[in-house]
């Protein structure tokens, strides 16, 4: 299997809200999980980080196929993975899309808003921060 991992250079993760780092770390994490528990035939994984001034976006795709079977690690248990993460993009004021992609394969893609309109960002839970200065903007 070939693995990917692309961060923009858009994105800067100096910057990025630490409640959103860890909200991109969990996409990623609960992303690959599934690919692993679910997914036969892989042999491609990518994950791309992008983002810009006022957002940011983690894509997970593949190249599999769904599973026909149950694999041992899905027959462990599980559940709620996908459902947890959309409600933690929630309350960050972003989205969770997942499905098959067109062309083969899976995909799980989070969006979250990384600033408002005052240039702060601020949370669906109401934490709200301005964000740290660059380099650039000293």
């Amino acid at each position: 299997m070939y693995a990917s991992l692309y961060l923009s250079p858009e994105f800067s993760a100096a910057t990025t809200p630490p409640e959103i780092s860890a909200t991109l770390y969990r996409v990623a994490q609960e992303a690959l999980t599934n690919i692993r528990k679910h997914s036969h035939h892989v042999a491609t994984v990518s994950v791309v980080v992008s983002g810009g001034a006022d957002s940011v976006e983690i894509a997970i795709r593949d190249d599999g196929q769904p599973g026909g079977h149950r694999s041992r690690l899905a027959s462990l248990g599980g559940g709620y993975g996908l459902a947890g993460l959309s409600e933690r993009l929630t309350a960050l004021g972003g989205s969770l899309t997942a499905g098959p992609r067109p062309e083969g394969g899976w995909e799980v893609i989070g969006r979250v808003p990384t600033t408002g309109p005052d240039g702060r960002w601020e949370s669906a839970a109401g934490i709200r921060r301005r964000p740290p200065k660059t380099m650039e903007s000293t």
